[in-house]
């Protein structure tokens, strides 16, 4: 039965398990071998990363066609606006092509460990939080999208993918959990009738 691993991974840590620069890698928060992360997070993001045993559920996870949902919540530069958050709902445009429309609210009041190291805030501007759900997996979306409406993203938290939440987990806590799936259905396939054969007609 395919496991999986829902690690918190904390800032500045590749979602890779070996670095020959020496930076931290999920080799020093996994003692358990034969898992690989299914999908990426930035090294200067935190939050939920998945890793599993299994090769086709890695797959399922992370191929850009199955455009499973993903949460974040962005701390970012400035008091948001509604006109901004309208542009993040209706998609942006970016260098590699208009993203597809998000979901996206603001954050009244966030609950969260302190990152190490904190952010760089300058005290004549304010920040704010901001909920992004999206389901495309572009390179750096997030950052991309919030500086492309204005509001430039200090701090980035990945906090689901589809249904697996990070709930409670602090930076570098994870949990296992078994994955209970299916065999998918053969794909049906159209049967042609039998063709009539065209038997000459008698006297030709």
């Amino acid at each position: 039965m395919p496991k999986i691993i829902l690690l918190n991974k904390p800032f500045g840590v590749l979602s890779q398990f070996t670095d020959p620069q020496g930076r931290a890698t999920l080799a020093d928060y996994i003692p358990h071998q034969g898992f690989y992360a299914a999908g990426r997070l930035d090294y200067d993001s935190e939050g939920l990363l998945l890793l599993t045993d299994d090769g086709a559920l890695q797959h399922q996870i992370s191929h850009p066609k199955r455009k499973m949902a993903k949460t974040y919540w962005a701390q970012v530069e400035g008091d948001i606006t509604d006109d901004a958050l309208m542009l993040l709902r209706h998609g942006v445009d970016l260098k590699d092509g208009r993203t597809a429309p998000a979901k996206a609210r603001r954050l009244p009041e966030v609950d969260l460990w302190p990152r190490t190291p904190p952010i760089r805030e300058r005290k004549s501007i304010p920040t704010s939080w901001v909920e992004l759900i999206i389901h495309e997996g572009r390179n750096r979306q997030v950052r991309r999208m919030t500086a492309a409406v204005g509001f430039p993203t200090l701090r980035l938290v990945r906090m689901a993918i589809g249904n697996w939440k990070l709930d409670a987990l602090q930076p570098g806590q994870y949990r296992s959990e078994e994955v209970f799936s299916a065999p998918k259905p053969r794909p049906y396939r159209k049967t042609k009738p039998p063709q009539k054969r065209n038997r000459p007609r008698r006297g030709q």
